[in-house]
């Protein structure tokens, strides 16, 4: 069982419900003699707390825990921050579906105070590198909690591309692109796009066809250490863009070659110990409604 002394705030910005449910916890964490760190970005909109403040990436190096406080979108943000420092992340829901996020703003007393007493479940996840070169040389490198995208960026066009994996040749494919998604990020926008449901435990990756001219094209689920390499055409008349986790991109040209492979480092996400994946998935895909509800 991690011991908790310091413990690091994490918020999304422009939520007062966010800033709330922040204040909330810090008097929670005051009482039972717990150390508070605010990043510093959220720290900027609390004026007046009074606490030390530290850019996210650092508060692996001096915290126990941090708890995020948002939506999915806030702790795939963080977690990109985190995941080298093998700091333990809670996150508690403030945004919309919440697969990440799972403690719900009432019950933050109770379960982080269990989290505290050491009554909780450890999730590790894995995290994706993603590396572009051109014409032999690296320009730029990205990571990737729940999915990496190849798209057509502004332009309304197919894109063109190569796939390998592990060396081998797969496919050429002309679709609106290519999503290669993690366990965690299969209920994202993986899901959305046709692809199976992982459960997240397992070491795999899901590579999901984007409106491919080709009816055969279907997702593909490989092993999570495969490295796998799309190359764009050089026939390619647009500049498409490859995004990770829908919050950082980076602009490609023809002829550039994206490799994707497993992170060495992973997120430890802790959960509430009665945590369910697929009560989870019941709950947030609607499995158990019934029609009129």
């Amino acid at each position: 069982m991690d011991h908790f002394r310091n413990i690091g705030l994490i918020g999304r910005l422009g939520s007062k419900a966010v800033i709330d449910t922040l204040k909330q916890l810090m008097k929670f964490l005051d009482d039972r003699g717990l150390n508070v760190i605010l990043d510093q970005k959220i720290a900027e909109v609390m004026p007046g707390h009074g606490r030390q403040t530290c850019k996210q990436k650092m508060m692996g190096e001096i915290c126990d825990l941090a708890i995020v406080v948002g939506g999915d979108g806030s702790l795939l943000g963080a977690a990109r921050s985190l995941a080298m420092s093998n700091i333990p992340v809670l996150g508690v829901n403030r945004g919309n579906l919440g697969f990440l996020t799972d403690i719900s703003p009432q019950d933050i007393e109770e379960r982080v105070g269990e989290v505290l007493d050491g009554q909780y479940s450890v999730d590790t996840r894995f995290l994706l590198d993603v590396s572009i070169r051109r014409k032999g040389e690296s320009v730029g490198e990205l990571v990737a909690l729940n999915d990496c995208v190849l798209h057509p960026g502004k332009a309304t066009r197919m894109i063109q591309f190569e796939l390998y994996i592990e060396g081998q040749f797969v496919y050429t494919q002309r679709s609106d692109g290519l999503i290669v998604s993690t366990p965690t990020g299969s209920t994202a926008y993986a899901l959305s796009a046709g692809g199976p449901i992982m459960h997240p435990k397992l070491d795999a990756l899901v590579l999901v066809p984007m409106f491919p001219h080709t009816l055969s094209s279907r997702p593909i689920v490989v092993n999570g250490n495969s490295e796998l390499k799309l190359v764009i055409s050089e026939e390619n008349s647009t500049y498409p863009t490859i995004s990770c986790d829908g919050q950082t991109d980076f602009s490609l040209t023809p002829g550039d070659v994206i490799t994707i492979r497993k992170k060495s480092h992973k997120l430890r996400l802790l959960h509430p110990r009665d945590y369910n994946f697929y009560e989870t998935c019941r709950e947030k895909l609607g499995w158990s409604s019934k029609p009129g509800q």
